[in-house]
């Protein structure tokens, strides 16, 4: 009886582990990064773009961000133990060690970039790997602790995904990637600085100078309010160059004026509730902007 007992509670550890594991993927976060890279693919593509490239080139691209996340993780783990946001975390619990975090960000990073370079084309695999290189090591090394500005900076890093979609089908670059990429690097200082308000505390403790601790959160929410300003005027810019029409007109209308609407909240009348919609908000507004495009893309002549 006494020699089955580890037999038994094998499977369950075996699947917390790779549940840790998977969790070190951040896959919510991820998961819209990858959307946006597909979105990307398809508005490069006359047509839809090739199933088989589709896929691997989002397989490559998602499986870089995935080792990235788990380096941030990596990274992090000291301050993570801190947050209440992030204390969760494998890596910050100590369910997973740092050799074993390493270990398979490499792995994961190593074959995305195999994909992109074996399938795809070796642009896309090399703006990838300076995705990575920019969120891992620029951001969440050397800027996420050292100034408040570092989301603005390091937003960079997140805002290619849909430049490495295009490039994945196309083989080079044009403007319309790179007004994609505008439109994201615009929309994460808002998105992460409503996120950063309500959890100030969190962040205080965990010793991040971001801009709600360093300069209050009425700066802050100003500053939500001016890039969002700049977000819905970027987000105009796809129909000016003929990349979508009426229905991507008509729907990133309405959701520029949702997200205006909160940022002048935020000003006037601040709390933490107001924030946290405003955060959840700025998901949605981003999957909607992209699924926009591709809906455009599809019933407008």
């Amino acid at each position: 009886m006494l020699a089955a007992a580890p037999t038994a509670n094998r499977p369950a550890t075996l699947s917390r582990h790779l549940a840790a594991f998977f969790q070190l993927c951040k896959p919510r976060v991820n998961s819209l990064i990858v959307f946006t890279a597909m979105i990307g693919m398809c508005l490069a593509s006359p047509d839809f773009p090739p199933i088989a490239r589709l896929v691997v080139a989002s397989l490559g691209i998602a499986l870089v961000a995935f080792a990235a996340a788990a380096i941030n993780c990596l990274v992090e783990r000291t301050v993570d133990a801190l947050m209440l946001r992030t204390r969760w975390r494998p890596s910050a619990r100590g369910d997973i060690g740092a050799m074993e975090t390493l270990s398979f960000a490499m792995l994961l990073g190593g074959a995305g970039l195999w994909l992109l370079h074996s399938f795809i084309n070796d642009l896309t695999m090399g703006l990838t790997l300076a995705t990575f290189l920019g969120y891992a090591v620029v951001y969440t090394v050397v800027l996420k602790p050292a100034t408040p500005m570092n989301i603005v900076i390091g937003g960079a890093a997140g805002a290619m995904p849909p430049v490495l979609g295009w490039t994945a089908m196309t083989g080079h670059l044009a403007p319309e990637p790179l007004v994609l990429f505008l439109i994201i690097f615009l929309w994460t200082p808002p998105h992460f600085w409503a996120l950063a308000c309500y959890r100030r505390d969190d962040y205080a403790r965990a010793g991040f100078p971001m801009l709600p601790v360093t300069h209050g959160v009425e700066f802050t929410c100003q500053h939500i309010l001016l890039y969002t300003l700049m977000l819905a005027a970027a987000s105009l810019i796809p129909v000016s160059l003929g990349m979508s029409g009426w229905l991507y007109l008509a729907a990133v209308s309405v959701i520029d004026i949702g997200f205006i609407g909160l940022a002048v909240a935020l000003c006037r009348r601040y709390s933490d509730g107001l924030a946290r919609r405003t955060f959840r908000y700025s998901i949605i507004y981003l999957t909607l902007l992209f699924a926009a495009l591709f809906a455009d893309r599809l019933f407008t002549p």
